[in-house]
């Protein structure tokens, strides 16, 4: 049977998961009447809720006798841990774009590592049928970004498309007739050459893993070299260079969405292996009588860092099951496994972990995924990890890119101003303008926040690692103080009330609180200790006008990503199954002031 291995490439929510339904409907995948949820790849709760691919997943359909290998790639650069991996086991890529956004900056980072790595790209213009829909344009602007990327002459001659993935129907030119996506299927067998077939000894790389309660670790991986067979002994080549002896229990090629048990794979296809003891990511299995490894995947360092600790707050172990230490260590390190980006390291504190990845959503998905596991822990404020070039101290920069209508345009030029931010394009439409910046990292921690206050949630944030630069310079740090409470106990809607001045509030009336819990933001500089648990003193003698009437706005509640943007240097956030909450890293006031008076000496070198 001929193969070819793709994968799919666009930017979030372009309608790259919306299409792939349509082409497993069309290729027979589903039997007659079965029941399809929509979006059928996010198999994941978290990429069903926020609408994003995290985690690569690989399907096949067969269309007129070729196996097509499908490789749904992430969107978001947070993740291009998994990106760059996958695109190892494709030979060609299919780039979906919207027809009236055009390229974003999430499909510039992925194509430009599709480019690099000499993949056959096919361009499909999708959602044409939506209003606004600009097509010629956008096919413009895609030539432009290929030209932009150092594309070579054959990637330049790319076959392009017009679709809608919803409807199920993709075009070779706007005029022709829509029915259905043999077209674009056609263009896949046509243009995405086969595999190359090489029948030297084995060569496969282990580029994704899988797991199994039966069967433990599963590799998922592509054969370069050779062919594999069930019961055959290989050398299974680790990241570190070490060589260990394997048995291949069972092989299994992709078939829709699921997998077939198959005797034999031939070099160019993706398999999953069963029977490797410590299997990793990045490890190639070879021929025992002629061992060779493949190269190393190379994969982007991490940009951010966090302090991940075993929850210390009065309340622990309330709300979660797992609170120890060592259940956080081993879960943190079982992470590192599976997502090669991700980095974990131990601290001077048994208690202290620290965890570094590709930007805040990538550590906040993986918060997010430990609290629905049972998990309970403290996260410190996001720092950015600084390099020495040249002896001269470095920082990550990246471009960022800001849609934002036009009165507010001035708003965001002045606040990227304040972050060190330097505006190297603007596009300005009818109600609307693109700015482009390059800005620090340090500059966008609680950038996204802040100014879906400022321009009243009219703000569409992109942005994407662009390289290491020189220091530059110092940036404030939240303007604003923190609302601290005094004591422990429920809040009262009486004291919230008397305190609406002071700022605007996290919590609810009745809500339990302790001390040292930030339970609102400051209107003006510097913290204020406030006894939230307050109660009106009854007594016998009432009055018609004594009683106040309390009408208290709703509480502002922050989302995961907001409160980790929210935090300051000597804050972090409470993380259990059930609550997100803010709290001082030390709890009592006088702790505080003498570890704040420790601080002071030593800057001064006293």
């Amino acid at each position: 049977m001929e193969i070819r291995n793709i994968a799919i490439i666009a930017h979030v929510d372009h309608g790259k998961t919306t299409l792939v339904d349509q082409t497993l409907r069309q290729c027979r995948v589903f039997r007659e009447g079965q029941e399809i949820r929509e979006r059928v790849l996010d198999s994941n709760d978290l990429e069903r809720e926020r609408g994003i691919t995290i985690t690569s997943k690989n399907i096949a359909v067969t269309y007129h006798g070729v196996r097509i290998n499908l490789v749904d790639t992430p969107g978001h650069a947070d993740f291009g841990g998994e990106v760059e991996r996958v695109l190892k086991m494709a030979d060609g890529v299919l780039l979906l774009v919207d027809a009236f956004e055009g390229p974003m900056p999430q499909t510039r980072f992925v194509l430009q590592k599709a480019l690099q790595l000499h993949l056959k790209p096919i361009v499909i213009i999708n959602k044409v049928d939506r209003p606004g829909a600009r097509p010629e344009e956008v096919l413009n602007e895609v030539f432009d970004l290929f030209v932009e990327l150092d594309a070579s002459d054959d990637q330049l001659n790319f076959p392009t498309l017009y679709g809608s993935g919803r409807e199920g129907w993709a075009i070779r030119e706007l005029g022709d007739e829509r029915t259905d996506l043999v077209p674009l299927l056609d263009t896949v067998v046509d243009s995405i050459p086969a595999p190359p077939h090489d029948n030297g000894p084995l060569q496969l790389l282990i580029t994704a893993l899988d797991y199994s309660d039966y069967v433990g670790r599963i590799g998922i991986g592509r054969i370069f070299r050779g062919r594999l067979g069930t019961g055959e002994g290989v050398v299974q080549f680790h990241r570190d260079g070490s060589g260990t002896r394997a048995t291949v229990k069972q092989l299994y090629v992709f078939d829709g969405l699921g997998r077939t048990e198959v005797d034999e794979v031939s070099c160019g296809d993706i398999c999953a292996v069963v029977g490797l003891e410590n299997v990793d990511i990045g490890d190639t299995l070879a021929d025992p009588e002629t061992p060779e490894p493949l190269p190393i995947i190379a994969i982007d360092e991490p940009t951010l860092t966090m302090n991940f600790m075993a929850n210390s707050s009065p309340g622990y172990g309330r709300e979660g099951k797992l609170v120890t230490s060592r259940q956080l260590r081993e879960r943190l390190f079982k992470e590192t496994v599976r997502d090669m980006a991700l980095r974990v390291e131990p601290t001077a504190s048994a208690d202290t972990f620290r965890v570094s990845g590709r930007g805040i959503l990538h550590l906040s998905i993986l918060m997010e995924t430990m609290r629905r596991e049972g998990y309970e822990f403290m996260v410190g404020q996001p720092r950015v990890i600084f390099k020495t070039i040249n002896g001269r101290k470095a920082e990550p920069v990246e471009v960022l890119t800001v849609d934002v209508a036009q009165e507010h345009a001035g708003t965001v030029i002045e606040y990227v101003a304040g972050r060190r931010g330097e505006m190297v394009n603007m596009d300005v439409g009818e109600t609307r303008t693109r700015v482009e910046f390059h800005i620090p990292s340090r500059g966008l921690i609680g950038f996204r926040s802040t100014m879906l206050r400022a321009t009243s949630g009219e703000i569409v944030v992109n942005h994407r690692f662009l390289q290491y630069e020189f220091f530059k310079g110092a940036i404030p740090e939240r303007q604003t103080g923190s609302l601290v409470s005094m004591a422990a106990g429920p809040a009262a809607a009486f004291a919230i009330d008397a305190l609406q001045d002071r700022g605007r509030f996290f919590i609810e009336p009745t809500q339990e609180l302790y001390a040292g819990q930030i339970v609102g933001e400051h209107s003006r500089e510097g913290d204020l200790l406030v006894n939230a648990q307050k109660s009106k003193k009854l007594t016998n003698m009432r009055a018609a006008g004594s009683d106040r009437n309390i009408k208290l706005p709703p509480p502002v509640k922050l989302s995961l990503e907001e409160s980790l943007e929210y935090l300051n240097g000597d804050e972090c956030v409470e993380i259990t199954p059930r609550s997100i909450r803010l709290r001082k890293t030390i709890l009592g006031e006088h702790e505080r002031r003498k570890a704040e008076r420790r601080t002071a000496k030593l800057e001064e070198g006293v």
